[in-house]
């Protein structure tokens, strides 16, 4: 049985690291992590809090440094992380190893999670909890993206774990249980403030039921607070050349005491409860059948109140926050799990006792195995296509190495990137070095970009497609008018997810993101396979209908072929 469990736990790595390998480009919200793990591979941190000798323009977060400073101590961590496995490879893509590096993380943290529940539930409910974790969509996808959520992730499941009662209680739990706070309060320093709500329902919770006590208690947060004030003062002062600098300070009070994460959209307070939950957990029979069953029998009510009265306090305090996204509130979905896992696990060793036992048993295995299939064969290719950006710029570097291949002068090349290339994917690992002759501009000022000589030095530009015949955004009109004179051609346009298709018997299936993300994972052979098993269960079991991902145009770039302006 050890052997299944640590066979089983292996899911966590293999999935994350497979979401990862299918979607390698990341998007906005998470640029400045990603780039600065570039910027310290690449040029190291700066030498003290006032570096004279610092070039700034080597630091993307001095040139769009953002409504407030965040953390870089995450960036940083991958970045040293990575090094020992550059010097073994030069040329490995340091992106993905990053992102890999931080998937692995996370990955590991969940399955010490599934060992502590083992350790205090037994093997059932660990398994079940590995089931139902790995077949939601949303952690599985977003576990190794450089978000300082997903950095303080590892840190608030490993607390978690350690806040998971034992069989038999000993002397030790207080420590294990102050250890667990201090972990909480050191990441809710460092990367998101909001971890303090949460800091504070464990604490009443494990005060309350006299599962620590009050010196234990004050000492855990004092570790906590003072580890976290120091690394993140003295790294991120460092890094954004600034003392002293508490980032996550000037976050709070940016985005909740000044009300400006307002601007980014509001919720009403009902939000984590209806929209997020359901979808964290993806399987609606998690919250809809295991759940109230754990909080039924008398067998599994305990654990499952301690599990979800601290979770559950903390959001609906931190629901009177306007501005809601999933991914603050996703350090409670391990717990949220474990309790619809003893559920689970209550249903299945009763599952010979019971009629209704047994049915529901087989709803959740069933319910389960369509949630694993739907988040790794259609969110998943759904969600690969959501980075044009990223897609585009690699892509028109493949070309351009093609087109001059014989070419061995090293001539510059321009290269312009639109907002919403840059928004969804770019970055600068993806970009060529500046020794090779590359250059690349991301000017966002409309004024400078209505002039021709703006426009007059670029070979290439990255800017938004659409299907609609003539259409032209901002960037391409401004081009266009700048120089009326000269010619552009389209060589790239990539594609982006649009929706779902349902497809009527004879309407041809494509499959362009599927095929894109089976050829990615097992070659162009395995595409064939696909096309082959598609259209036979579509013939044979679903009468002609179909389900696929819908794309349309949404990126393109514009190779100049004449430079008469």
């Amino acid at each position: 049985m050890l052997k299944a469990f640590a066979f089983l736990a292996l899911l966590f790595p293999a999935l994350i690291l497979l979401h990862l390998l299918v979607a390698p480009y990341t998007k906005v919200e998470e640029s400045f992590h990603v780039q600065a793990v570039h910027d310290v591979l690449a040029n190291g941190l700066p030498n003290g809090f006032n570096d004279l000798n610092l070039n700034r323009a080597n630091y993307d977060h001095f040139s769009f440094p953002g409504a407030v400073p965040r953390s870089a101590i995450g960036a940083v961590a991958l970045a040293m992380l990575s090094k020992p496995v550059i010097w073994l490879n030069e040329e490995i893509n340091r992106q993905l190893l990053a992102r890999a590096i931080l998937g692995l993380l996370n990955a590991s943290s969940l399955a010490i999670y599934a060992r502590g529940l083992r350790r205090s539930f037994g093997q059932p409910a660990a398994i079940w909890y590995i089931l139902l974790q790995a077949s939601q969509f949303h952690l599985i996808f977003y576990a190794s993206r450089p978000l300082s959520n997903m950095f303080a992730f590892s840190m608030t499941t490993l607390a978690m774990c350690l806040l998971l009662p034992s069989r038999i209680p000993t002397s030790q739990d207080q420590k294990q249980y102050s250890l667990a706070l201090a972990l909480l309060t050191t990441a809710g320093v460092i990367f998101r403030s909001e971890l303090a709500i949460l800091v504070g329902t464990q604490t009443l919770f494990l005060l309350a039921t006299r599962r620590i006590n009050l010196q234990h208690t004050v000492i855990a947060g004092l570790i906590g607070l003072t580890t976290g004030l120091a690394l993140t003062i003295y790294l991120d002062s460092t890094f954004w050349q600034r003392f002293p600098l508490w980032p996550e300070f000037e976050a709070f009070r940016f985005n909740v005491l000044a009300g400006q994460s307002s601007e980014w959209g509001t919720e009403p307070w009902t939000f984590y409860f209806l929209n997020a939950f359901p979808r964290l957990l993806f399987n609606p029979l998690s919250y809809l059948l295991a759940i109230p069953i754990a909080l039924r029998h008398p067998a599994t009510r305990s654990p499952a109140l301690a599990l979800l009265i601290p979770s559950l306090s903390f959001v609906a305090i931190y629901s009177f926050q306007p501005h809601k996204e999933w991914r603050f509130i996703v350090y409670i979905i391990p717990s949220l799990t474990a309790v619809a896992a003893l559920g689970a696990a209550y249903l299945w060793t009763h599952r010979s006792r019971s009629v209704f036992a047994r049915l529901a048993t087989h709803a959740l295995a069933t319910s389960t195995l369509a949630a694993f299939c739907l988040s790794n064969f259609v969110l998943l290719p759904a969600s690969a296509a959501n980075y044009p950006g990223g897609q585009a710029l690699d892509a028109m570097h493949y070309q351009h190495s093609i087109l001059n291949l014989h070419d061995k002068t090293n001539a510059p090349v321009n290269v312009y990137l639109g907002n919403l290339a840059c928004q969804t994917g770019v970055t600068r690992f993806l970009q060529q070095p500046a020794s090779s002759g590359w250059v690349y501009d991301k000017t966002e000022d409309k004024t400078v970009k209505s002039t021709s000589g703006f426009w007059d030095r670029f070979d290439y530009v990255v800017v938004e497609a659409d299907d609609e015949a003539g259409f032209m955004d901002a960037d391409e009109t401004s081009l266009r008018r700048a120089l009326p004179a000269s010619e552009w051609e389209r060589v790239l346009v990539v594609d982006s997810f649009a929706g779902i298709s349902v497809l009527k018997p004879g309407t041809p299936a494509t499959g362009t993101a599927e095929r894109r993300v089976i050829r990615t994972i097992a070659g162009a052979r395995a595409v064939e396979l696909f096309d082959g098993l598609r259209e036979y269960v579509r013939n044979s079991l679903a009468r002609g209908w179909w389900v696929e991902v819908k794309m349309r145009p949404r990126v393109q770039v514009l190779r100049r072929v004449n430079r008469k302006g």
